[in-house]
């Protein structure tokens, strides 16, 4: 989905139209997402709410709303559930679909997919369609927003040649500079390395390297794709100083946990539960332990432990979640995959 969070608010409320818009924390909190207009003024996602305003004084900055995020996300998995039944979620508004079955062209089921999702939400995505997952999520942003675009499988080599190697799934910030260090730039930089030589240097992750460099993914679309846990966390306007008033922000969020956990993963079996801080120096600590149910009393007592090690500091950020036992794992699917 185009800035998923930011578009949807901007449907509820028109007059927010061709205006910079941030979903996030208004005052310590960080953006989530927002939407092409603040992005023009270098905002984007995970930048503090104070830094973004800087940027963009004019910029709109919208409360989360989760539920409503969440009853859109569910409006768009109907959508792709019309066309296939192997549908692999990532997020509230991005997911792989696998339609190699439906013998059509995947550029045209991409088109029908994104006209039913504007039809039933009023809002527009971005589809990727090629031979693998790989291929197909860095596809799905090349014709942002509103568009689609495909790699066939006879165009693969000539797109791969140029691709820059942060563009490799799993290629994060460092990685990216020690294959730099090299003076490895793009996919046909790092084509011309051994298998021996991209284990020596980068461990397991160097056969990954070797294959994805290439464009090969034979990851299959798994639709009972798991979530580990459940979660969520506040940042406050204003530290909190004492342990007693961290324990009614906490209860308010395990409202909300349970209320999350009924509505939409009831079925799942708890494990677990932990509590995240993040004090005023930025530190941050987890504690956890087993739990069978969302037990108030634990979390109290959870939080309780967290507190300790912060000693004395004031607390920005409280989080509360919740581990899932995890699922038996049946056959995965193998097929060839065009994927949105």
């Amino acid at each position: 989905m185009d800035c998923f969070y930011a578009a949807i608010e901007m449907r509820e409320r028109p007059e927010l139209a061709g205006k910079p818009v941030a979903v996030g924390g208004r005052n310590r909190g960080v953006l989530t997402t927002c939407n092409y207009e603040a992005r023009k003024f270098g905002c984007h996602s995970a930048m503090p709410t104070y830094l973004a305003l800087r940027k963009c004084p004019r910029l709109v900055v919208v409360p989360v709303n989760s539920a409503l995020y969440r009853e859109t996300s569910q409006q768009i998995r109907r959508v792709f559930e019309e066309f296939t039944e192997l549908v692999e979620p990532l997020s509230l508004d991005e997911a792989y679909l696998d339609v190699s079955h439906l013998h059509s062209e995947g550029g045209s089921v991409a088109g029908e997919v994104r006209a039913r999702i504007k039809e039933a939400t009023q809002l527009t995505a971005s589809a990727g369609i090629a031979p693998n997952k790989f291929l197909a999520k860095i596809a799905s942003d090349w014709e942002k927003p509103d568009g689609q675009f495909e790699i066939v499988v006879n165009e693969v080599e000539a797109f791969m040649v140029k691709l820059p190697v942060e563009k490799i799934w799993g290629v994060g910030k460092r990685t990216a500079e020690k294959l730099h260090r090299l003076g490895l730039e793009t996919c046909e930089d790092l084509q011309q390395q051994s298998l021996v030589d991209l284990d020596r240097r980068f461990g397991k992750f160097g056969q990954q390297l070797y294959e994805l460099c290439r464009g090969i993914d034979e990851r299959a679309v798994n639709p009972d794709r798991e979530r580990k846990s459940l979660s969520n966390e506040r940042t406050f306007s204003e530290n909190v100083e004492r342990v007693g008033d961290g324990q009614m922000r906490l209860l308010d969020l395990i409202e909300e946990l349970i209320q999350d956990y009924q509505q939409g993963h009831s079925e799942r079996q708890i494990c677990g539960g932990f509590v995240k801080l993040k004090f005023n120096d930025f530190s941050v600590t987890t504690a956890q332990r087993a739990m069978k149910v969302v037990d108030r009393d634990a979390f109290v007592a959870l939080l309780a432990d967290a507190w300790q090690r912060g000693q004395g500091k004031a607390v920005r950020l409280i989080g509360a979640g919740i581990r899932f036992v995890a699922k038996e794992k049946g056959e995965e699917q193998e097929s060839q995959l065009e994927l949105l």
